[in-house]
């Protein structure tokens, strides 16, 4: 007890450990956080929270951005409550998670709701203390059972339900600079590991000692990533020590969940630093070996089409405008799509069928489980099934493709084809004026596209050869028979091609 009380205060690492710090609160006059960028609602949870009798605080990245002059987009708020303590409190509050219980907070309805996410403090546990927890976890799907202790023989964390004091769910959090606490009420910071001193440094500093804290969470290897390379451009670096077991840990990230993995790709490359975040993986060490379709990215990164759809990724988060994993990765797997498409159609196979064929050989090679996440999978097919018709300009198919929900997509799609040349830029300019005209518009358009295939040189057909020429001539001195009915040609019947029910 005694020893755990100087760890405590002198905050020194003990056989790995990190030490649990030494509590400073830090006034506004000296973190000059400006309260006007702080969410009304983030700070209505922490009042509400703090009437009940709660400890509460908006904790994280929020208050590291603030720190910096950055106005976050999101607000989380920690508290001493339980799961059950907060849902209580608020009307809208639904308790989400297994293995990690947290609560949201929900304010307005439809496109305009917000979300404000609130946890539980957490103990911090490492493998010393891997006995049996027992107590505050609680589930309905059994997914714990047969796990008995916090954390496995390598240091990994098992169960995270486990709740403790502030000071222990500040040093199981993972940068000096994430590990803060503001109370908007009293305007303070509070501050147990230098975060503050570590931001006005612009450095990425672990908490305790970065090989355990690794090998605790091996998701903190990515989050490194994405940390260093959203804060790159304010002058931020990893610490040395921060970095240096970056690629020898990588290795224990095969034993995370393949989901898990997935989603912290699409964190890595939805959040406004797609190219900085390949720069980092690059730069780290680890362009390959996290997850197999972030590897293609990194791969790809450089090639002008999919260059420029993470360029473009970047630009709409920039703006604020939404952006969808299933483009994003239909950019990335477009050349293993054309190619086998290509392939097929070189082998006479229709358009349409040869397209879906090269498809689903995609899915079922590239993508993995990835091919069972359902929207995201029939949205990608989507997108790719639409480049073929955005050939077809005649008929119904303009009409009806316009009208497709994922018109927006496919079309996107299709102009970044044209940026890179791949199509002529000619008809993606066609499109966009036809998907945005009124109805006398696109009929101008349908018919400058009919005059111009009307006016087009037609194709010369080759004569067949004279059937009589063909026919057995007579041998010598044999006589062609007199009035021989001449041999009826036969009219063969079209078969309506791939492409024909489009156009219906």
């Amino acid at each position: 007890m005694i020893k755990k009380f100087i760890t405590r205060l002198l905050g020194k690492a003990s056989g790995g450990k990190p030490g649990f710090g030494l509590r400073t609160e830090v006034p506004v006059d000296t973190h000059g956080i400006d309260q006007q960028q702080v969410d009304e609602r983030a700070i209505q949870v922490v009042r509400t929270l703090q009437k009940a009798g709660h400890e509460a605080y908006i904790v994280g990245g929020a208050v590291r951005d603030l720190l910096l002059g950055l106005r976050p987009k999101d607000f989380d708020v920690a508290t001493n409550a339980t799961p059950e303590q907060v849902k209580s409190l608020f009307r809208r509050a639904f308790i989400i998670g297994r293995r990690f219980r947290i609560v949201h907070v929900v304010f307005g309805r439809g496109r305009e709701h917000e979300v404000i996410e609130v946890s539980t403090f957490r103990a911090y546990l490492d493998n010393a203390a891997a006995e049996q927890v027992p107590g505050n976890e609680r589930t309905s799907k059994r997914q714990l059972e047969g796990v008995q202790h916090a954390v496995d023989a390598s240091g990994r964390v098992l169960r995270d339900n486990v709740w403790g004091p502030q000071d222990e769910d500040a040093t199981r959090r993972d940068f000096t600079v994430n590990a803060m606490y503001y109370d908007p009420e009293t305007q303070r910071v509070v501050d147990y590991h230098g975060g503050i001193e570590d931001a006005k440094k612009r450095v990425l500093r672990m908490i305790g000692d970065p090989a355990t804290r690794y090998r605790e969470d091996p998701v903190r290897i990515i989050r490194a990533v994405r940390f260093a390379a959203k804060l790159k451009g304010l002058g931020f670096r990893i610490e040395p020590k921060t970095a240096k077991p970056l690629a020898q840990a990588k290795a224990l990230l095969a034993d995370v969940p393949q989901s898990r993995l997935f989603d912290e790709m699409l964190k890595l490359l939805q959040t406004g630093h797609a190219l900085a975040s390949v720069q980092q993986l690059k730069a780290l060490g680890l362009s390959r070996g996290i997850y197999p379709l972030l590897d293609m990215v990194v791969e790809r990164a450089d090639t002008p089409f999919v260059h420029a759809a993470l360029a473009d990724t970047d630009r709409r988060v920039g703006e604020d405008k939404p952006v969808a994993p299933s483009f994003l990765l239909a950019c990335v797997l477009w050349a293993d799509v054309r190619e086998g498409w290509s392939m097929r159609t070189a082998r006479k196979m229709p358009p349409f069928p040869a397209l879906q064929e090269a498809i689903d050989e995609v899915f079922e090679s590239r993508i993995g489980d990835v091919s069972g996440r359902g929207k995201l999978g029939a949205d990608m097919r989507e997108i790719w099934m639409m480049q073929p018709r955005f050939e077809k300009r005649l008929g119904a198919t303009p009409l009806s493709l316009v009208e497709q929900p994922r018109f927006r997509a496919g079309f996107d799609f299709l102009r970044l084809r044209a940026d890179v040349n791949e199509i002529d830029e000619s008809l993606a300019d066609w499109w966009q004026e036809f998907s945005q005209a009124d109805d006398t518009v696109r009929e101008d358009l349908l018919q400058q596209v009919r005059a111009e295939q009307g006016a087009r040189p037609r194709v010369r057909r080759v004569p067949r050869p004279d059937l009589a020429a063909t026919q057995p001539q007579p041998s010598e001195g044999e006589q062609p028979a007199e009035n021989a009915p001449a041999r009826k040609r036969r009219r063969r019947r079209r078969k309506p091609g791939a492409g024909d029910a489009e156009t219906t």
